[in-house]
């Protein structure tokens, strides 16, 4: 009789083996991360410093020291650091710390991507670099007018830099920065 009950209660199990594992197991959809951010608007931005540009509507400015100066993204946990350097005999070396400040994340970059820019019109010439990786830094740039001025600027986010997490807002203040370039004025 025990032999009867084990062989049962094995037919029971191996019945509910083969049924319970028809069902084709499928792995969940990829979700992504659905983040909106307001449309960009911009208004001249002039102070005393001796030059101007299109600045976001959302961002707000504060001088630092003389004409370096924070532009705050309070939304996005953000911030662009401009700093102005006179050219005194110097652009040379003024160039070359604007290039350190971007190689020095080569360290943490997946890749860095230069894009070249000039208005002729304005005697702007400069570069921005995309850092991408996990940089503390993801956006920079510098514009001179190649006698005068250099200023430099980079973006920072007030938290662990995570590239995933974090490139929907390193795209869209991109844009910001290359809008700054675009329309930079030398005074």
């Amino acid at each position: 009789m025990n032999k009867r009950v084990l062989f049962f209660f094995f037919a029971i199990v191996m019945v509910w083996v083969n049924v319970s594992c028809e069902d084709d197991v499928l792995p969940k959809p990829k979700s992504y991360l659905h983040l909106t951010y307001p449309d960009s608007e911009y208004h001249r931005f002039i102070s005393n410093c001796p030059y101007s540009f299109g600045l976001s509507k959302l961002s707000t400015i504060r001088f630092t020291n003389s004409c370096d100066a924070v532009i705050s993204y309070p939304y996005l946990k953000a911030q662009i650091h401009l700093s102005y350097r006179p050219v005194k005999n110097n652009l040379k070396e003024l160039l070359s710390d604007a290039d350190k400040l971007t190689t020095k994340h080569t360290i943490k970059a997946d890749a860095i991507i230069p894009q070249a820019f000039e208005n002729e019109d304005q005697h702007v010439y400069g570069v921005l670099f995309e850092v991408q990786g996990q940089s503390a830094s993801n956006v920079q740039f510098h514009v001179t007018d190649s006698t005068n001025h250099v200023v430099m600027a980079a973006l920072y986010f007030d938290v662990k830099p995570n590239y995933d997490s974090i490139f929907p807002a390193v795209s869209y203040l991109k844009n910001d920065m290359m809008q700054m370039m675009e329309t930079f004025e030398w005074r």
